[in-house]
C-alpha cells in the first residue's frame, strides 16, 4: 500500500460553534481538540484536510425515514418537540435533546463519512472524526446519536460497487444501530468488542445476527494484553478472512481507562495498533470516531489515531503548542478537574498491560472456533 495516496483528515467548523448542554457527556471539545491537536504537531498540511459538507435529507433517506429526516429538521427549526414526536423518534430526551444544531451537526458528520467513502472508492486512507454514531435508528435517536452515519458509509461504499465490506467497532458500547441495518447481509461483516452488561445491552456472544455479526462482550477492566490476544485471535482473523474491499473502523475512545462512561481500562496504544494493523489488510480503509467522553484521553487518542495512519512518529514528550492546548481543556462535568501532567505533556498512554483471565480466553477461543467453523470448506461425499 505504499503507493497509496495520503491519507486525508475531514473536519468541519460545526464541531467548534454547536454544542450540547453543559452536563451532556458530549458538552466537550472533541473534533477541534483534534484537529488543533494535530496542526500543533504538524501533522495535518493543509492539503490533507477536506471540510465535511452537509448531507442532504434525501441521502440521508438511504437508511432513515423520510418521516423521520423531516421531524428531525422541524425539532431543530422549532426548537422543540410533541410528546408524540418525543415517543416515536426518541428527540427531545436527555441523550439526545433539543439543541440548535440537532439536524445539522449530525447531518455534516454524515456528509463527512460519505465525502470520505468517495476519496478513498479508488483505494486510500480517509479519517472522519466526526463520525461514528452507531447508535442511530432508522425512525429515531438513540444514544447521543440522531443519525447513523457508519451505516450511511457502509451503503456508500456498496453503491460505488464493492462487493465486501467490513466494520469493525471497538467502543466501549455495542453497535446496535449499525447490526440492525446489516442484519443477515452476507456482503457485510460486522465486529464488535464492547464492555458486557453496558448499555445498550446488546451484542451478546451467541448474537450473530443472521450471520452478519461477531460480537464479543468484555467484562470490566480489560487491559492491553487482553485486549492484543483478541486483536490477534478475533479481529484481525475476522476481517482477513473476510477479504474486504474496504474496511470502516468505528475507534470510539470510551474502551480508555479515564472515560466517565465506561469501566474498561486500555491505553490508547491499543487502538493505534488496531488502526496500524487493520490498515493493511484492504485497499480501502474509513477511519471513523465514536464514543469518548473526556475531553484529554479522546484528544490524544484521536490525534494519535492521525500519527498513525499518515505514518507520523509520536514523540516521547510533546512540543510547547500542543502542551498550551491541552493545558489549555476544561470539562464542565468535572470542573476543577487538575489533569495528571502525562495528559498534557504526552500523546501516547503507558501500556496497561495486566494478566489474561480465563472468560476473556474462553470468549476468544469460542469465536475463533465460529470463525475455522465458517470457513471449513465443504467436502463432498465420494460417488
Amino acid at each position: 500500500m505504499s503507493d497509496a495516496p495520503d491519507p486525508i483528515f475531514v473536519g468541519a467548523r460545526i464541531y467548534r460553534a454547536s454544542s450540547f448542554a453543559p452536563k451532556h457527556p458530549l458538552a466537550i471539545p472533541r473534533v477541534p481538540s483534534v484537529t488543533d491537536l494535530c496542526r500543533a504537531m504538524n501533522w495535518l498540511p493543509a492539503e490533507q484536510y477536506r471540510p465535511s459538507p452537509r448531507a442532504k435529507p434525501v441521502v440521508l433517506r438511504a437508511f432513515h425515514t423520510a418521516d423521520y429526516v423531516a421531524a428531525l429538521q422541524a425539532a431543530e427549526h422549532s426548537q422543540q418537540v410533541s410528546q408524540a414526536m418525543r415517543d416515536r423518534h426518541g428527540l427531545g430526551t436527555f441523550s439526545n435533546p433539543i439543541h440548535p444544531h440537532m439536524f445539522r451537526r449530525p447531518a455534516t458528520s454524515v456528509g463527512g463519512v460519505l465525502l470520505g467513502a468517495a476519496q478513498i472508492a479508488n483505494g486510500g486512507v480517509a479519517y472522519v472524526p466526526g463520525g461514528g454514531t452507531h447508535h442511530g435508528l432508522a425512525d429515531r435517536a438513540s444514544g447521543f446519536c440522531y443519525l447513523n452515519d457508519p451505516v450511511l458509509a457502509i451503503k456508500a461504499l456498496q453503491r460505488q460497487g464493492l462487493g465486501r465490506i467490513v466494520y469493525v467497532d471497538i467502543d466501549a458500547h455495542h453497535c446496535d444501530g449499525v447490526e440492525t441495518a446489516f442484519l443477515g447481509a452476507q456482503d457485510v461483516r460486522l465486529i464488535s468488542v464492547h464492555e458486557e452488561n453496558r448499555w445498550p445491552f446488546t451484542g451478546a456472544l451467541a448474537d450473530t445476527a443472521g450471520g452478519a455479526s461477531f460480537n464479543l462482550p468484555v467484562p470490566r477492566a480489560l487491559n492491553d494484553t487482553e485486549y492484543a490476544l483478541i486483536l490477534d485471535r478475533v479481529l484481525l482473523p475476522a476481517v482477513a478472512q473476510f477479504r474486504p474491499d474496504a474496511v470502516v473502523l468505528q475507534c470510539g475512545a470510551d474502551a480508555l481507562l479515564e472515560d466517565p462512561l465506561a469501566r474498561l481500562e486500555l491505553s490508547n496504544n491499543s487502538h493505534w495498533a488496531t488502526v496500524a494493523a487493520l490498515r493493511e489488510l484492504s485497499p480501502r480503509f474509513l477511519v471513523l470516531g465514536g464514543g469518548g467522553y473526556n475531553p484529554w484521553s479522546v484528544a490524544r487518542c484521536w490525534t494519535g489515531v492521525w500519527a498513525t495512519l499518515c505514518g507520523a512518529a509520536i514523540p516521547d514528550e510533546l512540543p510547547p503548542a500542543a502542551r498550551r492546548l491541552l493545558a489549555g481543556m476544561t470539562w464542565n462535568r468535572r470542573a476543577g478537574l487538575q489533569p495528571p501532567a502525562h495528559w498534557i505533556n504526552n500523546l501516547r498512554d503507558a501500556p496497561r498491560h495486566g494478566a489474561i483471565r480465563d472468560e476473556i480466553r474462553d470468549r476468544v477461543q469460542w469465536l475463533a472456533r465460529r470463525l475455522a467453523a465458517e470457513f471449513t470448506p465443504v467436502r463432498l461425499p465420494c460417488d
